[in-house]
């Protein structure tokens, strides 16, 4: 095999790469990563704050690829058909798509209609969209790949989260089906699931989930980018369709 940072870096340098939810946790370390490896990378996140401290950030951090990003709402229409006009403009098309964007939910009996609803539009609907978008441009170029970032949630089905349990449980599914349906086209299907990863999403405190991290208990962001980076530096020839990634000490 040649020069092991030849074989990421080759796959990832001067790709068009859009990542969902690209502004904090596990989307803000794939931004990161793909950026420094040379990808011409768009991010978006709904809080404007947010977006910017990841965009600075990113700036300063490489001066080896490109960063382009906006504030939007995967919910909404518009911001959609916004975002996809920034991409087409920016990077002129799209090679790699990473479904991230997601928020917590919890058990049936705390929640309300409309909160679902959010829930749901956010992370379920917004992978739908954002892949249909991404795969009307890249069976035009009969390649592309798309990575679905999931959770172990769908696995262990804990009962104080049945709303987050039933999203991912559906990007677990939809994924299958979707590899089936766009193989054909050159296109590829990733699904990855972390287990406990250190987040905002997290109910523990930020001490507690570094204690946790330090007991092997808790994964970092940068821990699922990696495991993102695996799936997407395989020769054309191979598919990564699933990865399950957990602490050591996370047992499930």
């Amino acid at each position: 095999m040649e020069n092991i940072a030849n074989y990421f870096g080759q796959h990832i340098s001067q790709k068009r790469i859009v990542i969902t939810g690209g502004t904090t946790g596990i989307g803000k370390a794939i931004a990161d990563l793909l950026v420094s490896l040379g990808g011409r990378v768009f991010i978006f996140g709904r809080d404007e704050n947010d977006f910017y401290n990841a965009m600075n950030d990113i700036k300063e951090k490489s001066k080896v690829g490109e960063i382009y990003g906006v504030a939007a709402d995967i919910t909404k229409k518009e911001d959609i058909d916004m975002i996809w006009g920034k991409v087409d403009r920016n990077l002129g098309g799209i090679d790699i798509l990473i479904n991230n964007a997601a928020l917590p939910a919890g058990g049936l009996i705390e929640g309300d209609y409309e909160d679902w609803k959010y829930i749901l539009e956010t992370n379920v609907l917004g992978y739908i969209a954002f892949a249909k978008e991404a795969v009307n441009r890249m069976k035009e170029q009969k390649s592309g790949h798309i990575v679905n970032i999931g959770s172990m949630s769908a696995e262990v089905k804990e009962k104080t989260g049945v709303i987050y349990v039933s999203t991912k449980t559906a990007i677990r599914g939809f994924s299958t089906a979707l590899r089936k349906e766009i193989n054909p086209l050159g296109i590829k299907v990733s699904h990855v699931e972390p287990g406990a990863v250190t987040s905002d999403m997290q109910p523990d405190s930020k001490e507690m989930q570094q204690e946790k991290i330090k007991n092997m208990e808790m994964l970092e962001a940068e821990d699922i980018a990696m495991s993102v980076l695996f799936c997407l530096s395989q020769p054309k020839r191979c598919d990564i369709v699933s990865i399950q990634i957990r602490p050591h000490l996370q047992i499930i």
